[in-house]
């Protein structure tokens, strides 16, 4: 909390000085701002407040899909204990943590999102019909508690309001228990039952669970395999989810809308790349719970960084802006949209010519995006376009064939990226999956991919002619397949080089 000593209290915690993971409660560090509380003060603090409200939330929207999704993994993995934890808070800088994030399958599993629930655990306990499950976290203490007035990580004097387990149960339709309560819940039976544990999701929960293990020699096998199953489970998006990228794809379009029309700003105000992402970070913030991922904007020869997140570059007219970002919804399902765009509101010649390229190169992509496809022919379609392109323009320094070929690939100088992935919760969804359920899997009705080819002419590629060098274009949308086809979902963003100026017109004469 910037500014804010934290006056009578013990310094907010690292990440690891405080944990509720069912281990016992360590102390925190004294800091030497702290001042000690009196008894007088112990006594006044927790005397006169309003009672709790007793009305119950509603069942979040994404728990009632998160029901069926815990029965197919219990399919799954009949008598094994499975452990998915949220994950924990994470220090940013010294005592000051990074905003929370569930881990994707806690949050899948459990319809929790935005910032539930820092060190919860989601324990699916075998029984002789399948599995019971049960959400383990801290729920909000008694006002008269040190923790209410004193933790900075969990009291509600620091952070808000928490909820009590019978609220959190409400909330998403799970039994609920004390996170102090999971080493022993753990612990029962342990010699007599296998534990499966999501790795890399909590070293402290992880610490735990190796404890209670009688054997580590195929441990990893057992988490490795729960986490590709979970990952694998996300492939096929149900009714609920696909409803939710199609909200992310339109606060996505908008906030897009919000970025062309503060453009002549961030001209004028020099570092512009700064002020799209701030323009697009306020409307996704606003719109849903953040981005899905660190903003790209980036103008001129910074496109042809693919990562490029810097964003500290100035924007320039002449020049063009590649913009690739995302809203991301408080269910924490994300978009992932990319457009190019001229500064000053009209593509040159030379600008025109590339992004046309692109264009069909991105067309052929999506058409070959059809059920009973397989996901490479995605990428297969989309770059062999490019090929014949870099063959036509004489930069390509053998056949468009040859370079496609297995002993070729130099078309790949100029998009070394693929065009495809999934995309749901994650940016990068079900990165987990198996070989031959995604990159050689075949394309199911539900799935939703990115299809978004590109060329990328390096300033100082010397291979490249001196008119195109500093050109970069990416253009991507994201797409639902159906069972008769596919679906563009970000398709309310012009795309053609001409509905794109026309569009960037309206929005600026508005």
């Amino acid at each position: 909390m910037t500014g804010c000593d934290n006056a009578g209290m013990s310094e907010k915690p690292s990440a690891t000085s405080e944990k509720p993971s069912g281990t016992s409660e360590q102390p925190t560090a004294q800091s030497n701002r702290a001042t000690p509380f009196s008894e007088a003060f112990k006594r006044f603090i927790g005397e006169d407040w309003a009672p709790y409200s007793s009305e119950m939330p509603q069942l979040l929207p994404a728990a009632v899909a998160a029901s069926t999704r815990r029965q197919r993994v219990s399919a799954l993995f009949p008598g094994d204990r499975l452990v998915i934890p949220a994950g924990d808070l994470k220090v940013r800088s010294n005592d000051t943590d990074y905003r929370f994030r569930p881990h994707t399958a806690f949050a899948h599993l459990t319809g929790l999102g935005t910032d539930r629930e820092p060190g919860a655990v989601l324990v699916l306990e075998p029984t002789d019909s399948g599995h019971q499950a049960t959400l383990y976290f801290k729920p909000r203490p008694p006002r008269d508690s040190e923790e209410f007035y004193a933790n900075a990580r969990y009291g509600e004097m620091w952070v808000g309001m928490r909820p009590s387990l019978e609220e959190m149960s409400h909330l998403c339709g799970l039994t609920c228990a004390p996170i102090d309560d999971l080493e022993a819940e753990l612990g029962k039976n342990a010699e007599g039952t296998r534990i499966r544990l999501v790795p890399g999701a909590d070293e402290a929960v992880t610490a735990l669970v190796d404890t209670l293990r009688t054997s580590t020699e195929e441990t990893a096998g057992l988490d490795t395999e729960l986490a590709v199953a979970l990952s694998e489970l996300r492939l096929v998006k149900d009714e609920f989810e696909i409803e939710q990228m199609r909200d992310a794809c339109a606060k996505t379009a908008a906030a897009f809308e919000a970025v062309v029309a503060d453009l002549p700003e961030a001209v004028r105000r020099g570092r512009g790349e700064r002020w799209v992402e701030g323009v697009f970070g306020l409307h996704a913030r606003h719109a849903g719970n953040a981005v899905g991922y660190d903003t790209i904007a980036a103008a001129g020869d910074h496109a042809c960084t693919l990562h490029w997140i810097r964003n500290d570059g100035d924007l320039r007219e002449g020049e063009l802006l590649l913009l690739d970002a995302g809203v991301e919804l408080d269910s924490l399902y994300t978009a992932d949209v990319t457009r190019t765009l001229p500064v000053s509101g009209t593509f040159t010649d030379d600008q025109r010519r590339v992004y046309e390229a692109v264009l069909a190169a991105q067309q052929a992509g999506i058409a070959a995006a059809q059920p009973g496809a397989t996901f490479s022919d995605v990428h297969a379609a989309a770059i062999a376009v490019i090929a014949r392109y870099l063959q036509e323009w004489d930069i390509l320094p053998m056949s468009a064939e040859e370079s496609l070929s297995d002993e070729g690939g130099l078309h790949r100088r100029w998009m070394v990226h693929g065009t495809s992935h999934h995309l749901g919760m994650d940016v990068h969804d079900c990165a987990q999956a198996r070989l031959e359920n995604y990159r050689k899997g075949v394309l199911r009705p539900g799935m939703v991919i990115t299809v978004e080819p590109g060329i990328y002419f390096k300033s100082d590629d010397l291979l490249v002619p001196e008119n195109l060098r500093g050109i970069g274009i990416r253009i991507e949308d994201d797409i639902l397949i159906t069972a008769d086809g596919n679906e563009n979902l970000s398709a309310m963003l012009p795309r053609s080089s001409t509905a794109v100026e026309a569009w960037m017109a309206q929005i600026l004469q508005d």
